[in-house]
């Protein structure tokens, strides 16, 4: 019977805003198998944040806004969510509920859980986790029983990362080895392998760099499980090193902004915005930028210092790109990054990273072995082609499993 008809997929994400799980959710929507008829929902765009409907609306993708649905944690509006979505499943009855990202997660598979409408399967996709770094421990140890009880009445689980679906089973002992399974993202990279040459002289320009000067970019919001104030330190120790003209550039914005700009003051770092460019500033803040092709094409070395992950996106379109990345070692990075081959990952430390980062502004012919090696490693890894086949056939399996019961 489920091959007579289409099979209807309601997917639902935290908010649409630009990331990582926006892209995932946008490419399955649009690149599934024809029989596969999807309804794609998520929550509000904070304010700091840059919405991602530019991405939707380019590949004619309809949406719905869950009104109530927000990033914080708020009992009424949520209880209003859980509502929304119950209701929508109610009326939609989908054959599958996949859900990505957190909040997504808890008030999708609770509403697919008390609907009328018993859900076939029930799917749902961790971008991350929020069990380190984001609260206390007593709040985690509540987030992790949460998810414990949300696991055993999912159908399955998709972890992004061999690293992530390890940390998943044992470390955090969400659910067992055979409920989780590991699909990693996709993406467009095409784009980010065209033309840089044109888009490297398009982005110095713009900033007026001199040829000699190294651009040192970090991209995604500004909020604390980022860790720019380690960014900057290390940026500033090997400025102050004298070793080289360097140049950091800031994409992205949150509620962390106004706090960075003045730890930059309190460092003695130099810093700009755009709209009010000073080049003789060391630290440029852009804000939020849809040309991230341009950024990293211009760039000589993309940078990641965060405390927790799950498969950062900015690392995946600056080695398409072909730049050198250095990136702590959190989440699956290990999963993108082949150390020292295709890019840099070291500890979570001032000392590690300074000297890391010393040697790749030292060292062009170190830089630019990173990044010919970089590009080959991930567009055929993470393209949202095979991404879309590995879901397809996932999902036909789990039908066809429910079916047999």
């Amino acid at each position: 019977m489920m091959d007579q008809r289409k099979i209807k997929i309601l997917r639902i994400t935290n908010r649409f805003n630009v990331g990582g799980p926006t892209y995932n959710v946008a490419y399955l929507s649009k690149y599934l198998p024809e029989h596969y008829e999807t309804t794609l929902i998520g929550g509000n765009v904070e304010p700091h944040e840059e919405s991602s409907s530019y991405i939707l609306d380019a590949l004619k993708l309809e949406y719905r806004v869950v009104s109530n649905m927000h990033r914080a944690i708020h009992p009424l509006n949520d209880w209003k969510a859980l509502q929304e979505i119950k209701s929508i499943i109610e009326t939609e009855k989908p054959d599958i509920v996949h859900t990505h990202a957190a909040k997504a997660g808890a008030l999708g598979r609770m509403a697919a859980y008390l609907a009328n409408h018993t859900v076939p399967v029930v799917v749902h996709t961790y971008h991350g986790s929020v069990f380190e770094g984001y609260f206390s421990p007593a709040k985690a140890r509540v987030f992790l029983e949460i998810e414990r009880f949300l696991a055993r009445k999912s159908t399955a689980i998709v972890a992004i990362s061999d690293l992530q679906k390890n940390d998943l089973v044992n470390k955090y002992k969400i659910a067992s080895d055979d409920k989780i399974h590991v699909i990693p993202l996709g993406f467009d990279l095409e784009r980010f392998t065209q033309d840089v040459d044109i888009k490297r002289a398009k982005f110095r320009s713009e900033f007026d760099l001199d040829d000699d000067d190294i651009a040192i970019t970090i991209t995604g919001r500004l909020t604390q499980i980022k860790n720019h104030e380690l960014f900057f330190r290390v940026f500033k120790n090997v400025e102050s090193s004298g070793i080289h003209k360097i140049k950091a550039f800031v994409v992205g914005d949150g509620e962390d902004r106004d706090h960075l700009m003045n730890y930059c003051d309190s460092i003695g770092l130099t810093y700009t915005i755009v709209g009010n460019y000073d080049k003789s500033a060391s630290v440029c803040f852009t804000s939020w930028r849809k040309d991230i092709d341009v950024i990293n094409a211009g760039s000589d070395i993309v940078m990641l210092t965060s405390k927790n992950e799950g498969t950062p996106v900015s690392i995946i379109e600056a080695m398409a790109s072909g730049r050198a990345v250095l990136s702590t070692d959190v989440g699956g990075v290990r999963d993108i990054i082949e150390n020292q081959v295709s890019g840099i990952i070291t500890e979570n430390s001032d000392a590690a990273l300074t000297d890391v980062l010393m040697k790749l502004v030292k060292d062009s012919t170190f830089r630019d072995r990173l990044a010919e090696c970089a590009n080959p490693a991930v567009l055929s890894k993470f393209s949202y082609h095979r991404l879309a086949s590995d879901t397809s056939n996932f999902y036909a399996k789990l039908l066809n499993n429910w079916m047999n019961v």
